[in-house]
């Protein structure tokens, strides 16, 4: 008896001759921007809107007639006047030498204190993180100007216990004297988001497979070595992105200043760049020149920040 054996047919791998590419179409496309709608529409109303509208309002002037210019006041357009006005105020361009002297100091310190408390929480067990982990960022929900009227009692001579304390030992601190002041006010800042940028180091350190850090003990790699040749080039993004976030926020620096400025002479009307534009808006009424100064400063954050992004980019592409 002789068995026969089914024949298989090989079907060919390629595509069948003759056969194009599939033609996309637009309908993907149309979806996606019926999905992104309800956000630009947000966008554009929230941040696009007011920024071109500061523009505007920077490019105006009150233009007064009659004798001694006490007549009627009508809108006209300035031009760039406003904005030579403003770089042509001392006190305007010493606020943004002192907020960059405040930069240059506080976002390092910003950035190594919550990664070093970031790779300590790790280490701690369970039981704890997250006790740690609540202290650590409960200033963050104190808001900022509460937060600086209980720091401001502490800097008060004759209120603080800490500075009393010190006077008993033969120092005398003077936390709202004009050298020390910017630092005080540091102290706040550090105090209050050093926990919120310690989350987002954790986070990413989280984000770690375990087998990683297996085979490195396994290599033979000790805590230290793990931490700084493994950890740390892993949570490099979140590095960047709280060094951004204090970049900004140094610039935006607001209302310490504006909170401390009843208990020292330290702190002018013109501090800040913030504190500038907010005292010539409110206090000066002069909307337009405030808008240009809001401008210069938008611009300056927006420099600093895309340079750091792209040299950070640029390093990063260069070790790859």
């Amino acid at each position: 008896m002789t068995v026969t054996e089914p024949r298989t047919r090989i079907e060919p791998s390629g595509p069948a001759p003759g056969a194009g590419k599939p033609r996309r179409t637009a309908r993907p496309d149309r979806a996606a921007w019926v999905f992104l709608a309800p956000f630009l529409a947000v966008f554009a109303f929230v941040f696009v809107l007011p920024v071109g509208y500061a523009v505007y309002q920077s490019m105006l002037k009150v233009d007064r007639h009659g004798p001694l210019g006490l007549g009627e006041p009508t809108i006209g357009f300035a031009g760039l006047d406003n904005y030579v006005l403003a770089l042509g105020q001392t006190d305007f361009i010493e606020s943004f030498g002192r907020v960059l002297l405040f930069g240059i100091v506080q976002v390092p310190l910003m950035v190594l204190l919550a990664t070093v408390l970031a790779f300590l929480l790790e280490q701690v067990k369970d039981r704890w993180a997250g006790l740690l982990r609540a202290t650590y960022f409960l200033p963050y929900g104190v808001p900022g100007v509460i937060a600086t009227i209980l720091w401001g009692f502490l800097y008060v001579p004759g209120v603080s216990p800490v500075s009393d304390l010190l006077d008993s030992v033969g120092l005398a601190p003077d936390f709202l004297g004009y050298d020390s002041v910017l630092w005080s006010i540091a102290n706040i800042v550090v105090w209050q988001f050093a926990g919120y940028n310690m989350l987002i180091v954790i986070a990413q350190l989280k984000s770690i497979p375990n087998e990683l850090t297996e085979a490195a003990r396994i290599d033979g790699a000790g805590p230290w070595q793990i931490a700084l040749r493994v950890k740390l080039p892993l949570v490099r993004p979140s590095l960047v992105l709280i060094t951004v976030f204090s970049i900004i926020g140094t610039l935006q620096l607001f209302a310490e200043p504006l909170v401390l400025k009843p208990l020292t002479s330290a702190v002018s009307f013109n501090y800040t760049p913030n504190l500038s534009a907010y005292t010539d808006a409110f206090a000066n009424s002069n909307l337009y020149l405030a808008a240009a100064k809001s401008v210069i400063l938008a611009v300056v954050a927006s420099a600093l920040s895309f340079g750091f992004l792209s040299l950070v980019t640029r390093r990063g592409g260069d070790d790859r």
